[in-house]
């Protein structure tokens, strides 16, 4: 896990290796056991090191193979690394390092841009080539690792996160209407490939883009999600579909093992993290030796900031090293701006502190920790599923139960000059006509899995964790377990209030009560309700000359927000005023517009 960027020209001058430097200053967090600049004519590349696999000097980046003429700033993992290298091994290839940078770069010389289709794991890359002076940008099937670009005449440039584009300087920085209506529909998630800022676009995931020495590119999506039904399929009884998704699970979570530091988990206490905890010790992981993490909050009114029974019940059964983690709300507060400073775009979820405050301390213990993110997408935990099981107008439904905001409502909340003409809306429906998914409920599934789930829980979980130079392994977002959670038929997926097929599974390897527990989610209730200080910090910057100036949101709907912030929740619980004023602490924080 680490962080890259460069810049590639087309127009005959040098690439400004001192904008790459500055980059990789930038991102310095993500990859604090390493650093390097190469530059090249045209083309330079940045990168920084967090060492998980092959500790030695010879993995270091970026990488140069002189015998092959090809280089690679490399970002993230690949589970199947060690299998890839035998293959290339028995081909003729020859090695230089034990790790799985090297052979990204064996590979592509082996099979070509294509390669990524072989490829278990999470990553996102620059491979160029010496002679023809081609780079190929990559990014993983479900956007785990994410990747930010930034285009100007006869220029690209690249990075792991959106900041460190900026500290390369000449970013077009005013706001991108769609990316804003976008983030006010979808609480605060913007798709690739846009971005809240004009300038700032992110490869989608599954892509690969191609740039020629000239400029002349081409890009390509690799892979999708398909929720047709296998012939076979139709045969599998429950317990068959059971089988077979605990089965790929264990597969799954075996595979994110593959490390030569120690492997912890993030453990909510609910199905999903527990669940992975119960596999690795399924998997002869020691006891003792698997180190187990939650955070809580406290109390806000009747609404519980933790869920430690839970976490606690699962620690004690497998016996893990687990640490409880309490974070009083005074520690909130002080933590948020340098929390805001660390996201690579504005996550709005109030879990999100939570995310960079528990990272802080288990980057304390380990380097890499598996989480249970994704499960409730690809296996149909919420609760806006059922109602689109039978729906005939799956766009107006999708909306209705999901979005923050209806157009009448963003109408009277941005000004007049920032109001799209519903992308959102439009966004959802392209997205619903494409081939691959037949059911409305098979619609959104795929929508948020490939979208919403890319852009917010998975994006956070990455950025926070980055923050504190920690690996976040997702195990429920193996490729081959999200394709065939796509062909289990909704009913088994949307039974039992949500992931009734998972839940049936998990009932053979971890305690029945925290299946049969309500759902529980990550509460920091101090910025959903925001009273006091928080209420104070919100105003604050609402009111600060940058927001003024800037002018996004009509100011009488922000006075209606911070006279009664508490009566103004989303249908996801999220607080309509921090996500407005989410947007602006960020921008503040950044220094844009100012």
């Amino acid at each position: 896990m680490c962080g890259v960027c460069g810049e590639v020209r087309f127009d005959g001058h040098l690439a400004d290796s001192n904008a790459v430097s500055r980059m990789t200053a930038a991102m310095a967090a993500r990859g604090p056991h390493g650093a390097g600049v190469l530059a090249q004519g045209a083309r330079a590349f940045g990168h920084r090191r967090l060492k998980i696999i092959d500790l030695s000097e010879a993995a270091q980046q970026p990488m140069v193979d002189n015998a092959l003429g090809l280089g690679v700033v490399f970002n993230g993992c690949i589970y199947n690394y060690t299998e890839m290298r035998t293959e290339l091994s028995q081909a003729g290839y020859r090695f230089f390092s034990t790790g799985d940078t090297e052979v990204l770069l064996k590979a592509y010389h082996a099979w070509g841009p294509r390669f990524v289709d072989r490829l278990h794991g999470m990553f996102a890359f620059a491979i160029w080539e010496r002679d023809s002076g081609r780079v190929v940008l990559g990014r993983d099937r479900l956007g785990i690792k994410p990747l930010y670009l930034v285009e100007t005449p006869g220029r690209l440039r690249f990075a792991s996160s959106l900041p460190a584009l900026l500290a390369a300087g000449e970013v077009d920085t005013d706001i991108d209407p769609v990316a804003l209506h976008h983030y006010m529909s979808f609480h605060a998630v913007v798709p690739a490939p846009h971005t809240i800022l004009k300038g700032v676009r992110k490869l989608p995931p599954a892509t690969l883009l191609v740039l020629e020495a000239d400029g002349t590119r081409h890009q390509e999506t690799y892979w999708s999600l398909d929720f047709t039904p296998h012939e076979d399929d139709r045969l599998r009884r429950r317990p068959d579909w059971e089988d077979a998704v605990l089965d790929a699970l264990r597969v799954a979570v075996k595979r994110r093992l593959v490390a030569d530091v120690p492997v912890g988990v993030l453990l909510s206490g609910g199905l999903d993290s527990s669940l992975v905890v119960g596999l690795l010790a399924e998997a002869g992981q020691s006891a003792a030796g698997l180190k187990t993490f939650s955070i809580g909050f406290e109390t806000v009114g009747n609404e519980r900031g933790d869920e430690f029974q839970y976490s606690d019940l699962i620690a004690a059964h497998f016996g893990t090293d687990h640490h409880r983690i309490y974070v009083d709300s005074a520690r909130v507060l002080p933590a948020l701006p340098d929390c805001v400073r660390a996201m690579a775009e504005p996550m709005v979820s109030h879990d999100t502190i939570g995310f960079y405050l528990l990272s802080q301390e288990v980057s304390q213990h380990v380097r890499v920790v598996q989480s249970g993110q994704g499960a409730d997408e690809i296996f149909g935990g919420y609760h806006w599923y059922p109602p689109l099981l039978d729906s005939i107008t799956p766009v107006d439904d999708y909306a209705h139960v999901f979005f923050d905001r209806d157009q009448a409502e963003m109408a009277r909340v941005l000004d007049p000059r920032m109001l799209a003409d519903d992308p959102s809306r439009r966004f959802v429906a392209e997205h619903f006509a494409a081939p691959g998914a037949t059911r409305a409920v098979d619609k959104a599934l795929r929508l948020d899995t490939t979208v919403m789930l890319v852009d917010d829980p998975v994006k956070r979980v990455d950025t926070m964790t980055m923050a504190w130079g920690l690996e976040a392994r997702v195990p429920f977002l193996d490729h081959e377990l999200v394709e065939l959670a796509a062909r289990v038929p909704a009913e088994q997926k949307l039974d039992d209030s949500g992931k009734g097929v998972l839940k049936r599974a998990g009932r053979r390897v971890i305690p029945h009560a925290v299946i049969d527990r309500p759902k529980g989610y990550f509460p920091v209730p101090a910025l959903k309700y925001l009273q006091g200080a928080y209420l104070d910090l919100v105003r604050d910057v609402l009111d600060q000359p940058a927001a003024r100036r800037r002018g996004l949101f009509q100011r009488s709907a922000i006075d209606t927000l911070l006279a009664a912030p508490e009566e103004h929740i989303t249908p996801l619980r999220g607080s309509k005023l921090w996500q407005i004023a989410l947007l602006e602490f960020w921008l503040q924080t950044h220094g844009i517009g100012e």
